[in-house]
């Protein structure tokens, strides 16, 4: 018996422009070999910066690209340990959380609830002691899927604003929406000031290309780039080119609808296998896209993940999305993205034979 992950938060293989790709690093070689395939600026790729610059209205100057966006987290992350508290959501990425222990950063969470983050309970946290950075990924979040509302948002740039706080906005999954009209970024909501948006080609090309990257603050732009000349020498210029050839002979948008409609067959698949298979027994959130949904459930996750393993499906508990003992005994994030419709049907039915019956 083959096992069925609903822990790999990745795009299922067929979402993989896989001949374009080879094309366009080809192509990308033949036209810029000289610069793609030697030393470059540390903050990427330029006319993959000035691409991008032009999609945010900013000057290219503030635009990096990074080795996937969690090397900026890295980066930004190290930079803000020294500077003060880092606040973050409950749940948030697991990740984050790991890096952020490891460097030491004294780090505050604040709750969510259906409707994503909660401003007031934000807003307590800072009364009880300020913080540097808030990191919040506010549409689709992972794990949960939730995406912040409108009104949220608006509260949230302005509390930020009377209390100097600066967000950080992660949206790698902003562009996978399967249906409803899209939120504003936080970034586009404070007019480009106070924000540092951070994005990725991960979600919607290709996560073997590593390519994400961050709008900064002209002066943090700076100290990052001093990071990234510490770190390493030269980004991958040859995969920023490969990207940017994908962008300029308009692939973008055609493979975002591929994309979107092969997750969203995927999404519709396990909402359906849920309800079918764990109405009354559990609960689960309803995201309009992304990769993830998030599983309330009446055992102990982490026991019935040992017993889904040996039952031949996997995926990751919800402790590993809190700071330590401070929630997800009960949830699991189920990622929806990788596995096939018709194994996301059989996941689910394994996963509901070890629940027991009845329990609402």
């Amino acid at each position: 018996m083959s096992t069925i992950s609903f822990a790999r938060g990745i795009p299922a293989p067929e979402c993989l422009p896989l001949e374009e790709l080879a094309d366009c690093a080809h192509t990308a070689i033949e036209r810029d070999g000289r610069t793609v395939l030697s030393y470059g600026s540390p903050a990427g790729y330029q006319p993959l910066r000035e691409w991008l610059a032009e999609r945010h209205d900013v000057d290219p100057a503030r635009v990096f690209v990074t080795n996937g966006s969690l090397q900026g987290f890295v980066f930004l992350a190290t930079h803000f340990a020294r500077e003060g508290r880092v606040l973050v959501e409950a749940p948030t990425y697991d990740r984050p959380l790991k890096i952020l222990a490891e460097l030491g950063a004294t780090v505050g969470a604040v709750p969510q609830d259906e409707e994503g983050l909660d401003v007031d309970a934000l807003e307590a946290e800072l009364d009880a002691a300020p913080a540097a950075l808030l990191y919040t990924i506010p549409t689709f979040q992972n794990p949960s899927g939730r995406t912040l509302g409108g009104d949220r948002r608006r509260r949230l740039i302005g509390l930020a604003r009377e209390r100097g706080l600066l967000i950080y906005e992660d949206d790698p999954y902003g562009l996978v929406r399967f249906e409803g009209a899209p939120e504003p970024s936080l970034f586009e909501l404070a007019g480009g000031e106070g924000v540092i948006y951070s994005s990725s080609f991960s979600k919607t090309v290709a996560p073997g290309a590593r390519v994400g990257y961050f709008v900064l603050p002209p002066e943090l732009a700076r100290a990052i780039e001093a990071a990234a000349v510490s770190t390493y020498i030269t980004p991958a210029l040859l995969a920023h080119a490969t990207v940017y050839e994908f962008l300029r002979r308009g692939s973008f948008e055609p493979n975002l609808e591929r994309v979107r409609a092969l997750l969203r067959a995927r999404r519709d698949a396990m909402l359906d296998a849920l309800e079918r298979e764990l109405s009354g027994r559990a609960s689960w959130s309803t995201p309009e896209g992304g990769y993830f949904l998030w599983l309330e459930l009446p055992v102990d996750a982490e026991e019935l993940l040992r017993e889904a393993e040996q039952a031949g499906v996997t995926f990751v508990k919800g402790t590993d999305f809190f700071l330590p003992d401070a929630g997800g005994r009960q949830a699991a994030r189920l990622a929806f993205s990788f596995a096939s419709p018709d194994e996301i049907r059989e996941g689910a039915s394994r996963l509901a034979a070890l629940l027991p019956a009845g329990v609402a």
